[in-house]
C-alpha cells in the first residue's frame, strides 16, 4: 500500500482541551487547545495545531519541537533569562534539553512538529 499525503485541516484532528498543569504555572490560568493530526508508526514524531490564552508556565523539553506561529504572540525565556518574543509568521525550533518558560501574550496559535528520541 502506498503512503498517502496527510493534510492538516482544522476541525479534522483529535481535540484535547485543558488547563496548563498547576505545578508548571507561573502566572494566570491559561487554557490550551491541541488539535493533533499525526503520530508516526514509531510513536516518536507528532504534529498538529496548539493554542492557548494568556498565562505563563515553566518549560522542560525532552523532545525537539518545530513551531510556526499562526497567530498571536508569546515570550520564551531560557534558564539564563534570555527572552525571545515570537509573533505571527515566526518559525523556530526548541531543542531537547531546553529549560525556561513560555508566556502567552493575549492568545497564540501555532503549528507544531515534535520529534522525540
Amino acid at each position: 500500500m502506498a503512503a498517502k499525503l496527510l493534510r492538516m485541516v482544522e476541525g479534522r484532528g483529535e481535540i484535547e482541551r485543558g488547563p496548563v498543569a498547576e505545578e508548571k504555572l507561573l502566572a494566570g490560568r491559561p487554557q490550551q487547545l491541541t488539535e493533533h493530526f499525526f503520530t508516526n508508526a514509531k510513536d516518536n514524531f507528532f504534529c498538529g495545531v496548539w493554542s492557548s490564552d494568556a498565562g505563563k508556565w515553566k518549560l522542560s523539553y525532552s523532545e525537539d519541537e518545530f513551531c510556526y506561529i499562526i497567530d498571536g504572540e508569546a515570550v520564551i525565556t531560557d534558564a539564563d533569562g534570555h527572552r525571545e518574543r515570537v509573533t505571527t509568521g515566526d518559525a523556530f525550533c526548541i531543542p531537547a534539553g531546553f529549560e525556561g518558560s513560555w508566556e502567552t501574550i493575549g492568545s497564540v496559535k501555532k503549528f507544531y512538529a515534535i520529534y522525540e528520541e
